[in-house]
C-alpha cells in the first residue's frame, strides 16, 4: 500500500466511522443543540466537508496546476455558496455558516436536509481521498499554509483532517446522549 493509499483510505474511513453515530438523526432534529455542547449535527456534517474541501484545494499547486491531484480547486457551487451566515439553502451549505468561529444555530432553515448534509460530508471524504490518490510524494511533502498561523506538509494536513472528523464525531457522540437517542456502539454488538 502507498501512502496515498494509507492517507486516502484514513479520510474514507471517516464516512462510516462518522456514520456510525448519524442513526436517530433526522430532519426533525438535525440543528437540536443541548446545554453545554457546542455543535449540532447538520453544523458539524457541514464543518467538516467544508475544512476537507479547504484542504482538498491545497492540493492544486501554487502555480494553478493541478499538482498531480485529481478532484481538487474551488468549492463545489452543488455543495455550498457564499452568504452572510444568516440564510439557508434545503441543498447547500452557506460557507460563513459552517465556517471556523462560527455559531451554529437551532434553525433549520440555514442548513441543508440531514441527507443532504450527510451527502455534502461524504462527498468531500470522496473528493480529499482522490485528491490524496492523484498526488505524487513531492506534492504530499509540500508545506502549505493553514489556517492563521500554521504550515505543515499536505500529508500532516491529510492526517489532521482524519483527527479534525474525529474530534467532532466524539461531539456527536457526546450530541447523542444529552439528547437521549439510543447508544450506537452496543447496538452493533
Amino acid at each position: 500500500m502507498t501512502r496515498q493509499d494509507a492517507l486516502a483510505e484514513g479520510v474514507l474511513a471517516c464516512k462510516s466511522l462518522l456514520g456510525t453515530y448519524l442513526p436517530g438523526f433526522d430532519d426533525s432534529n438535525r440543528t437540536r443543540q443541548a446545554p453545554n455542547l457546542p455543535n449540532h449535527v447538520a453544523w458539524t456534517l457541514g464543518h467538516c466537508a467544508l475544512t476537507m474541501h479547504r484542504a482538498a484545494e491545497k492540493f492544486v499547486s501554487r502555480a494553478g496546476g493541478a499538482g498531480g491531484a485529481a478532484g481538487a480547486g474551488a468549492l463545489p457551487d452543488a455543495d455550498f455558496f457564499r452568504g452572510s451566515g444568516t440564510g439557508g439553502d434545503p441543498e447547500r451549505f452557506d460557507t460563513e455558516t459552517v465556517a471556523f468561529g462560527s455559531t451554529p444555530a437551532d434553525d433549520p432553515a440555514r442548513y441543508p436536509r440531514f441527507a443532504r448534509c450527510v451527502e455534502v460530508f461524504n462527498g468531500a471524504c470522496d473528493r480529499l481521498a482522490a485528491a490524496v490518490r492523484g498526488a505524487d510524494d513531492a506534492t504530499l511533502d509540500r508545506v502549505v499554509a493553514w489556517g492563521a498561523r500554521a504550515e505543515l506538509p499536505l500529508f500532516l494536513l491529510v492526517q489532521r483532517m482524519i483527527f479534525h472528523t474525529g474530534n467532532h464525531t466524539g461531539q456527536i457522540a457526546d450530541l447523542r446522549r444529552a439528547l437521549g437517542l439510543p447508544p450506537v456502539l452496543l447496538a452493533r454488538r
